[in-house]
């Protein structure tokens, strides 16, 4: 069998099993059985597929039809132009995050002219919030907290692999309460799935990822209620709030923010797709 038609079965088998993007999926698998990239994939369509890597790509498609989620087959995923490890440790980055790092990068440098200030990731997981935004913003102090040692070492393992672990302080801990003093900026993506919306997700997403970075409860707003009540005497005078939400939850969460800092400009910020996404408290 040529490298292209193992392309072709893989995509195939990877969308009966339900994948929008059963192609994109079948690449990287691939790509990972070859040990290659994407370019040299392409340059090698004609070839004859290796026995060994053939085998070990069957293996990898075995996996994935198990409903074991791709990048925590090949053990990292793509985030803000950055590469990151990930495990069964943290929560699969989602592009959707990207648009709260926009924001807090936006508001930065909008704000801070010199590019000095704090910036708080509450819930860290992987790290990809702090990480991206101590990348885009070399003179800011990046604090990340989770209440997970596992996702904390994970965290630091990414911050060390893209030379940001220096300035990143890593702190466990619930929500805003390890933190001291106030930050500038608090970037945040909590568990804000309803309990029923996870309880009928993909067995992808129910059986894969760590239920306790995704369920937010009933209205799915427990963590972020609780990000509210403390940030008041976390956010610093003039600093901003940015936290990732559900498309169906804008409304309730501004209010939410409104009743925590009713001296506040309170919005609510699309996705790329025009739904609902990044609650946003300028203080």
């Amino acid at each position: 069998m040529i490298i292209s038609e193992a392309l072709r079965q893989g995509t195939r088998l990877i969308k009966s099993s339900g994948s929008d993007e059963a192609r994109l999926e079948a690449e990287l698998l691939l790509m990972h059985a070859l040990k290659t990239d994407r370019v040299h994939l392409y340059e090698r369509l004609r070839e004859e597929m290796p026995v060994r890597a053939g085998g070990y790509y069957r293996r990898l498609l075995d996996r994935r039809l198990a409903h074991e989620p791709t990048p925590y087959i090949v053990g990292h995923k793509e985030f803000f132009g950055l590469e990151f490890e990930v495990t069964r440790s943290a929560l699969i980055p989602r592009p959707e995050t990207e648009t709260l790092v926009e924001l807090a990068i936006g508001f930065s440098r909008d704000r801070y002219a010199t590019g000095r200030c704090t910036i708080a990731d509450v819930g860290a997981g992987s790290g990809v919030i702090a990480v991206a935004l101590a990348c885009e913003l070399p003179n800011a102090r990046v604090i990340a907290t989770d209440v997970s040692k596992r996702a904390l070492a994970l965290a630091r393992r990414n911050a060390a692999r893209h030379g940001v672990a220096a300035r990143i302080e890593f702190v466990e801990g619930d929500t805003l309460l390890p933190i001291e003093g106030r930050a500038e900026i608090i970037a945040t993506n909590l568990p804000y799935v309803m309990t029923e919306d996870w309880l009928a997700a993909p067995p992808e997403i129910r059986e894969r990822e760590p239920r306790r970075a995704l369920d937010g409860g009933a209205d799915g707003l427990r963590y972020i209620r609780r990000l509210l009540r403390q940030a008041p005497e976390k956010l610093a005078g003039n600093g901003a709030l940015f936290a990732e939400i559900g498309d169906r939850q804008g409304e309730i969460a501004r209010s939410l923010a409104g009743e925590c800092f009713p001296a506040a400009e309170v919005e609510v910020r699309p996705d790329l797709a025009g739904r609902d996404r990044v609650l946003c408290v300028y203080a």
